[in-house]
């Protein structure tokens, strides 16, 4: 567990109209992420308090995960793992409120984790764990044989890989290997490791670990951020020679922290150790230099209606880089999980189509 040097302020969690702009803030991410509306209606719908919302959620992820158990003991795999896959989106999002509770914010990460393997042993069985020190993530192929462009799936400041599935199964739908993963900050490595601006330096390591599987052609190798995994995404692609093909979902261009609310400066504040850590890495966020070193192929996807205090929009890199491309969803807000529709299909598109025809550098 990271040590906190200083806790963060979270009396902005008992302000009582927090929670019900909480709810609906999340409300897309939470649907397009696989929770279903319903439930989630249900289960906000009992919360009296925004510290309510881990155990809630919580809850609802063990509920799944013994419907799992249960279809796996009466030989029902299919079930058992869609059930699992169900259970894994509800710990993950159990984590998206910064909480006192930190160790519980660790299991349920673990949690997730653990679902996800049980779903991907029954519906899956071919998807490969990878991990090392700074990342671990899942290795999935499309079927048949032959080798096949990867694309790498980056994760945001409180994400993770049990998140966007639907990203994962666009891709593979559209025959390219797919890496979801977990680096330095995110997910089942949060609460050991801090976020790291240089993030590729860890997609460096990642390929390294992948470019020798089985299936998978190193020379045609993506990566899609999402939040701010999509300045993790741009940060590669100007560092790291072996990606030809880079996608931006709801990527930061700059951050300032005196702008920032306080749900990101806590949650910054937590996984990164304490306040001066959390303002250093802001202070690293910022693609006015990367930006000048990217050259390859390049889409931006941006939502009309995703507008954060302290958060210049990646839109700005699009303006900036030579060839880039912009894709501006006028009703999308923050992930655009309002409108899968309308960017997702697009870029999974123009993401595969960039990487067929590819070459070594």
């Amino acid at each position: 567990m990271i040590p906190l040097t200083d806790s963060p302020d979270l009396s902005f969690l008992d302000h009582p109209g927090l929670l019900p702009a909480f709810v609906e803030e999340n409300r897309p991410r939470a649907t397009g992420a696989g929770l279903d509306p319903h439930e989630y209606t249900r289960v906000t719908g009992a919360l009296r308090s925004a510290r309510e919302w881990p155990e809630a959620f919580r809850a609802a992820g063990r509920r799944h995960r013994d419907a799992a158990e249960r279809a796996a003991a009466e030989g029902r795999p299919v079930s058992a793992g869609e059930s699992y896959r169900t259970a894994a989106r509800w710990f993950h999002c159990a984590g998206l409120l910064p909480h006192p509770d930190r160790a519980a914010a660790a299991r349920d990460a673990t949690e997730a984790d653990g679902a996800m393997r049980a779903a991907l042993a029954r519906l899956d069985p071919a998807a490969e764990r990878v991990e090392g020190g700074s990342f671990a993530g899942w290795l999935r192929r499309p079927a048949g044989t032959g080798r096949r462009p990867l694309v790498i799936v980056v994760p945001g400041m409180d994400s993770g890989k049990e998140e966007f599935h639907a990203v994962t199964e666009a891709l593979l739908a559209r025959g390219a290997a797919v890496l979801a993963l977990d680096g330095p900050g995110q997910g089942v490595l949060a609460a050991t490791s801090a976020p790291e601006p240089d993030y590729h330096r860890v997609v460096g390591r990642v390929i390294d670990a992948v470019a020798v599987r089985e299936g998978v052609d190193a020379d045609r190798i993506g990566v899609v951020g999402l939040s701010l995994g999509g300045y993790y995404a741009a940060v590669t692609a100007a560092r790291e020679p072996r990606i030809r093909a880079t996608a931006v979902v709801s990527g930061p261009y700059r951050l300032d922290w005196d702008a920032l609310v306080p749900f990101v400066t806590a949650t910054l504040t937590q996984r990164c150790g304490s306040a001066d850590a959390a303002r250093a890495f802001v202070g690293r966020v910022d693609l006015t230099g990367p930006a000048e070193d990217l050259t390859g192929p390049l889409l931006v996807v941006e939502g009309g209606e995703d507008r954060i205090p302290g958060v210049t929009n990646a839109e700005a890199l699009a303006r900036r880089v030579p060839g880039a491309e912009l894709l501006l969803v006028p009703h999308g807000n923050h992930l655009l999980g309002n409108a899968l529709a309308d960017w997702l299909p697009a870029t999974a598109d123009w993401l595969t189509a960039r990487l067929a025809r590819a070459t070594a550098g």
